[in-house]
């Protein structure tokens, strides 16, 4: 199968990228020398759906170690970076994946993964699973299962699950406490912030933020903003979350009332029309909009555009529109992911645990695909809390960290046993 990518010829600039993040992923490489002596994916096919840039080129060539016969594509066309795509090529993986794809390449490149017929499936906000089941049926019985790295993409497999559509067994990477305690938190919080300054070039210290949502991706957007000095404003559709951002030393109002007060917004929710046109028109002038969801559906940029009276680039990744009511307000990465698609996403520490947890995973599904796949309605499991364990112990023995154990006195008074 050919390869589809933009340009083959940058594939040294993403060597380049990719051993630097080597070099900060212990983790992987631990699996890595792990899975080429046990090569727990021999023979077997894994279509991988990421936002396609160094840290998860990395993941490749560990799954790829290990035997697996990899097909790439990107999870968002404005985060694949063409010279990481071209790296992995040059090193036999295929991909098929570009920098600003329109939809319908990006949907032919899903196509592209999904027509090899894979056995496991690796998926970022559930564009593989869903594509599977509408348009690729017969290629269901040859899935041993899958693993989701994201919120939205939970969401989209609890929703099947519920409904009895789901035909084989995922792994909800996101949900175990090595990733989303500190991949959603600290990764978001600080791969958020440098994609919005390095895109504005403006300082965050004395402005006000608006953070829209406070899980756990929301919690390390506003703790960041707090610490260069904005003053923060959370929204929120939970009153318990809502009480934690109160707690945390945030304000808390409705969009409605928040838009008036922002001077830079960002949308942290999995859901749609976050942000909207009453909400564009009460803004103050040079308000500035973006999103760390992971579909751009949370700030209706397309209502935006629509009822914009002149629109033009401001800045490189920066849209600029003009309002009936004399005002501009601007726009980062068309709001799509701003940490990846105006930056480098995550920093390569945080994605370590990640794609540790992503990569454990799938050998697990090979070792107990019976027990998993138990029936309609029950095709969604969580990450076992020895995998996940496992990972905080080899991460704090990286960093040279050692912890207690309970002696045997100890664990008969806590469980009786």
């Amino acid at each position: 199968m050919t390869s589809e990518i933009k340009n083959p010829e940058l594939w040294r600039d993403g060597a380049l990228k990719i051993e630097w993040v080597r070099h900060h992923m212990p983790l992987l490489n631990g699996l890595e020398a792990e899975f080429r002596e046990e090569k727990p994916f021999a023979g077997k096919r894994i279509a991988l759906s990421v936002h396609l840039e160094a840290k998860t080129a990395y993941l490749c060539k560990v799954l790829a170690a290990g035997g697996a016969e990899m097909y790439v594509t990107g999870s968002n066309p404005l985060s694949t970076q063409d010279d990481v795509a071209a790296a992995l090529v040059h090193d036999g993986l295929n991909v098929f994946a570009w920098h600003g794809a329109t939809e319908s390449e990006y949907k032919a490149h899903i196509r592209r993964v999904l027509e090899v017929g894979p056995n496991i499936i690796i998926d970022d906000g559930g564009d593989l699973v869903n594509m599977i089941h509408t348009e690729y049926r017969e290629l269901l019985p040859q899935v041993v299962g899958g693993c989701e790295e994201t919120t939205t993409g939970i969401l989209r497999l609890q929703a099947m699950n519920r409904a009895g559509k789901l035909e084989f067994p995922m792994m909800l990477v996101n949900n175990a406490d090595s990733k989303h305690l500190f991949d959603n938190r600290y990764g978001t919080g600080q791969s958020v912030w440098d994609g919005i300054n390095r895109t504005t070039n403006l300082i965050v210290a004395g402005k006000t933020v608006v953070v829209a949502g406070y899980g756990w991706c929301g919690k390390g957007v506003a703790m960041r903003a707090k610490g260069l000095g904005a003053k923060v404003v959370v929204t929120e559709i939970d009153p318990i979350k809502a009480m934690e951002a109160v707690m945390d030393g945030f304000m808390v109002m409705p969009m409605a009332e928040a838009a008036r007060e922002g001077d830079i917004f960002v949308t942290v929710t999995g859901c749609d029309g976050v942000i909207t046109r009453e909400h564009f028109l009460a803004m103050k002038d040079g308000a500035i909009l973006c999103n760390a969801g992971h579909f751009d559906v949370e700030v209706d940029v397309a209502g935006l555009r629509a009822m914009a009276v002149e629109s033009a680039p401001a800045r490189n990744n920066i849209m600029g529109y003009r309002l009936e009511n004399g005002k501009k307000v601007y726009v980062l990465a068309e709001g799509r992911l701003v940490n990846l698609a105006a930056g480098d996403g995550h920093p390569a520490e945080i994605m370590d645990m990640s794609f540790a947890i992503q990569a454990l995973s799938a050998r697990y599904l090979l070792q107990h695909r019976a027990e998993l796949s138990s029936g309609r309605g029950k095709m969604v499991h969580d990450v076992p809390v020895e995998i996940d364990r496992e990972v905080a112990r080899r991460k704090l023995a990286y960093w040279g960290y050692s912890i207690d154990t309970l002696t045997p006195e100890q664990h008969k008074y806590l469980f009786g046993d």
